[in-house]
């Protein structure tokens, strides 16, 4: 197996701000395997939180764990290579970019849509385009244009520094400007509000039709989800609180859903286990992303038909996306029809 790896900086169009700072782009790293027939594609989006705050570090990460592996060990089972990377400490943003190439590299041998691989269809619902933290003037000008992109749900994000009113202050902001579209509304205070203001944002959101709220209570907090549960207006669906599906029994009986992404919990292996954990306990799934390009994206979107709800936009945001593979239709995001998830670097980035 040939190894190689690429770092692109991705720009994003517009700055996203959430509860935590603003990210205005970021290098993200890109792992290729090959057999010397076929190559698969992985790509990591750096995240501290999640193991490795650079690409270099993903990168260093990588090549320490595949050095220890030997020339021979990427020729087995993927789940068993994910167990050996978690246990030698390799992040889980830098595992998800390897785990997402052998799945690629698994179907392309195969000749199938890696959704076709997994006994899935190619199919998905829709697929929510992020609004960021912004003073409401912002905020008018930037939802018409996510509903000129074909947006047919809106992921607000709410939890501002500035507090609970300019919370309220920008949500109404959207309101309005989405009013008429038919877009839904959905919301996510990336762990924003005490469980005081929890309560009293899901009861003010609830009267405007928003349809769920992601991760009001801040990761740590997990104890005081079963008092916002038990009075809580609107289903309440964890994030930052669900990394791995070891995670979930322990807040199952307070919780709506829980969401997963690949750079948190490292690749399509762990997402499969997180699904059937979720669905064990009875909850509802949706899968979110983290600043990658349509090469992490389509992958995502190639377990679409596992999830009640979807939020893959980030290549929506790039300027440019250096990928391609992750078509956004009629408010939908969908792997490229062909052998493998369906994302590659276009020509020019994967020759450079």
């Amino acid at each position: 197996m040939q190894i190689g790896y690429q770092t692109l900086y991705l720009k994003k169009r517009f700055p996203l701000r959430i509860s935590r700072g603003e990210f205005l782009g970021g290098e993200n790293l890109y792992v290729s395997v090959s057999d010397g027939v076929h190559t698969g594609w992985g790509e990591m989006a750096p995240v501290a939180s999640e193991g490795a705050a650079s690409a270099a570090e993903g990168q260093a990460q990588l090549e320490a764990f595949l050095a220890q592996l030997g020339a021979d060990g990427l020729d087995g089972a993927i789940h068993d290579i994910w167990a050996q990377a978690r246990a030698a400490g390799v992040g889980a943003c830098a595992l998800a970019a390897l785990d997402i190439a052998l799945w690629d590299l698994l179907a392309k041998r195969a000749g199938l849509p890696l959704y076709r691989l997994l006994g899935l269809a190619r199919r998905g619902v829709v697929s929510s385009l992020t609004v960021g933290i912004n003073p409401p003037e912002v905020v008018r000008e930037r939802v018409p244009l996510l509903l000129a992109q074909g947006a047919r749900a809106l992921k607000i994000k709410l939890g501002s520094p500035e507090g609970v009113e300019a919370d309220r202050a920008m949500f109404a902001a959207v309101h309005e400007a989405a009013s008429g579209s038919g877009a839904v509304l959905r919301v996510d205070a990336n762990g924003g509000w005490s469980l005081d203001e929890a309560r009293a944002m899901m009861a003010w959101l609830a009267e405007r039709e928003v349809e769920y709220v992601e991760q009001p209570l801040a990761k740590g907090a997990e104890d005081q989800l079963p008092h916002l549960f038990k009075t809580r207006a609107l289903p309440v669906f964890v994030d930052e609180s669900c990394q791995f599906a070891s995670d979930i029994p322990g807040y199952a009986d307070c919780v709506d859903g829980v969401n997963l992404k690949l750079m948190k919990c490292g690749g399509i292996t762990e997402a499969l286990r997180i699904v059937a954990t979720a669905r064990a306990h009875g909850l509802k799934t949706m899968i979110g992303c983290m600043g990658e390009s349509s090469v992490a994206i389509a992958a995502g979107a190639s377990l679409g038909a596992l999830f009640d709800y979807i939020d893959l936009d980030s290549h929506l945001n790039l300027d440019p996306d250096p990928a391609e593979g992750a078509p956004f239709t009629d408010g939908v995001t969908l792997p490229a029809d062909r052998p493998g998830h369906g994302g590659q670097l276009t020509k020019g980035q994967a020759d450079a």
